[in-house]
């Protein structure tokens, strides 16, 4: 093993409980998401409580459980007895509408960005074109807006080109020209910044990647010089032609796998939230020279990637970024992760909170200034808010009796055996 430059294979995943307490709020907010669409596709963006369990059914909901959702978030979702008909009705609440407004604004204002992720996504790929429907089924993790297709793939003729492939009948996006200023990985940022701070041997930072174990990853001797010597082995860069190489001997392969690693870490920090999920990510494998068993290939570097399964019992791999985390949080937040995660907060804010608004607003009315102290003592006595963010920037984990709702643009099965074929319609993942 000391002699090998190749880290052990079939490591076993430990738990990282940091991201996974982050994807027990994402599988409320992806299923708060799918309601939202539905309330803002009725007239007046409201919709009557006995057509709301009907109509959530379409969307994937359990019957009955659209009322009982509903109810735990009322930060989010309103329900009120309509003024006419007196019936009871189901709105998005004002703290729900201004956070679908911010990340509405967020969206358009980092448009040009969104422009450049999309030139260095199709960069990465080997033949400079991906299927239009691979991109659009990942529109949300490169913050591309829903009709991207005509605002960014049309409206900039110079940068992209949109096809029918004949052989396979699909439309394809291809890149006009690779500008070699794009072709530069998010890592080689990262070793320069990290030489020019900490300083070093050039020759151990120059193919450096950051390493972050998972807590309780236990790291033998033998393990820390295959890791030692993988970290010094040069690879090719993922935006770099290979076409010309001969990758037949065993020294070319090693490259490619440390290649493999890099353009997954670049895939990622391409990405609005530094995480995508792993079903995605083997939607380019063909096109990027991923390997075939990517759950099993990322397992072997636990200390860059981090696979959670929380989020759709088990059938949902998220892959993060580990260095781009720390405690729960993005290091580095732009405007659009700030305006998803404020949806998050409204998840975390607890529903003794909102009784407690309602019940200052009514006093308000009224004008009894003693009454509305009496509420504010009752609420500091009985605990106050104790369901929002915790102190150190990490958030408390909120019940997972409700099963998230994933989205249907592709199928979820087992990951472990993934084989994307180049015809293939969907991904088909097993483990």
């Amino acid at each position: 093993m000391s002699q090998s430059t190749s880290i052990p294979r079939n490591q076993q995943r430990i738990r990282d409980h940091g991201y996974d307490d982050y994807m027990e709020v994402e599988k409320k907010t992806r299923k708060i998401t799918k309601f939202q669409e539905l309330l803002l596709s009725q007239p007046n963006s409201m919709i009557a409580i006995s057509r709301l369990d009907m109509l959530a059914r379409r969307y994937g909901f359990k019957q009955y459980e659209a009322g009982k959702f509903i109810l735990k978030f009322p930060h989010v979702f309103e329900v009120f007895e309509h003024p006419i008909q007196r019936i009871l009705y189901c709105r998005l609440t004002r703290k729900s509408l201004l956070q679908i407004e911010q990340e509405k604004q967020a969206l358009l204002a980092q448009l040009p960005l969104a422009v450049t992720r999309l030139r260095k996504l199709l960069m990465l790929s080997n033949t400079g074109r991906l299927r239009l429907e691979h991109v659009r089924i990942a529109r949300k993790e490169f913050g591309l807006p829903d009709d991207f297709e005509f605002s960014v793939v049309l409206k900039y003729p110079k940068y992209f080109r949109l096809f029918d492939a004949k052989e396979t009948r699909n439309k394809y996006i291809e890149v006009i020209e690779k500008d070699p200023r794009l072709a530069v990985c998010a890592v080689e940022n990262v070793r320069e910044r990290e030489y020019r701070e900490k300083g070093g041997d050039e020759e151990n930072v120059r193919f450096l990647f950051k390493v972050n174990f998972p807590p309780g990853f236990k790291i033998g001797k033998y393990y820390k010089i295959a890791v030692w010597k993988w970290q010094r082995l040069p690879y090719w860069l993922p935006y770099e032609d290979i076409s010309g190489y001969d990758l037949r001997s065993l020294e070319a392969q090693k490259r490619m796998e440390k290649r493999a690693v890099a353009t997954i870490h670049e895939l990622l920090s391409l990405t609005v939230e530094k995480k995508i999920t792993l079903e995605r990510i083997a939607h380019f494998r063909l096109a990027m020279d991923l390997p075939k068993k990517l759950k099993d290939f990322l397992l072997q570097h636990q200390g860059i990637f981090y696979i959670s399964t929380r989020g759709n019992q088990g059938k949902l791999h998220t892959v993060f970024l580990r260095e781009a985390y720390k405690k729960g949080e993005l290091i580095e937040p732009n405007d659009l992760y700030l305006a998803r995660r404020r949806l998050a907060e409204l998840v975390l804010l607890s529903p003794r909170k909102a009784v407690l608004d309602k019940k200052l607003v009514n006093y308000r009315k009224h004008g009894d200034d003693e009454e509305i102290a009496d509420v504010r003592r009752d609420y500091v006595e009985n605990g106050g808010d104790q369901e929002t963010v915790r102190e150190d920037g990490g958030e408390e984990s909120v019940d997972s009796d409700d099963d998230c709702c994933i989205d249907s643009e592709y199928t979820h099965e087992e990951v472990n055996n993934a084989d994307v074929t180049d015809d293939a319609e969907d991904t088909h993942i097993t483990e």
